[in-house]
């Protein structure tokens, strides 16, 4: 499925099950798009609320990210090179080497950074190392999932570890509509 071309708009998730609601805001930029969002939520009995930002190219990769807690926890890495991280001091991570996109607990937006990067490419199940950020650390590791394009507008989510899978369908736009168990769109 072809996406169309972003143009800059807002969004909402509310968790499926307990409390919590995201807001981003999408903004397409001459040299890629900006996401802005701020959620709340819970992970097990640990409430959070979670500002995040990431920037990425005309080509959905990732060039920076930063995300912050309501309480100041921080972590920022941009992306030097295709699957090459540095943090902000300029730091290489060879631990996150070969990761191009990211995953942060707690939002379904994540999931259409593959998508939307690999348009046209997922009719074959493609394994991807990710960038994965737990809420509860927020320190970064590699986490193997794969994706597949199963029909147009739908997509399956698949943790390599065959932990957890899910069938995710998307807009035009190549954002999350219903993440089963996890997220709705309001």
């Amino acid at each position: 499925m072809p996406f169309r071309p972003l143009s800059s708009r807002d969004v909402r998730w509310a968790h499926a099950e307990g409390e919590g609601l995201e807001h981003l805001h999408l903004a397409a930029t001459p040299t890629g798009v900006v996401a802005r969002s701020a959620l709340i939520g819970g992970q097990g009995d640990r409430p959070y609320g979670v500002f995040y930002e990431i920037e990425l190219d005309t080509a959905w990769r990732v060039t920076r990210f930063g995300i912050e807690t309501a309480l100041g926890q921080r972590l920022a890495l941009k992306q030097e090179a295709s699957g090459r991280w540095t943090g902000e001091d300029g730091t290489h991570r060879a631990d996150l080497d070969g990761c191009i996109d990211i995953d942060l607990a707690g939002t379904p937006f994540t999931n259409t950074l593959p998508i939307r990067r690999l348009d046209g490419r997922l009719d074959e199940p493609t394994e991807l190392r990710m960038l994965y950020v737990p809420f509860d650390t927020f320190e970064p590791l590699v986490d193997e999932q794969r994706y597949t394009e199963l029909a147009p507008g739908l997509y399956r989510y698949e943790a390599v570890d065959g932990g957890f899978s899910a069938d995710l369908p998307v807009d035009r736009d190549g954002l999350v509509i219903d993440y089963p168990t996890l997220f709705r769109r309001v």
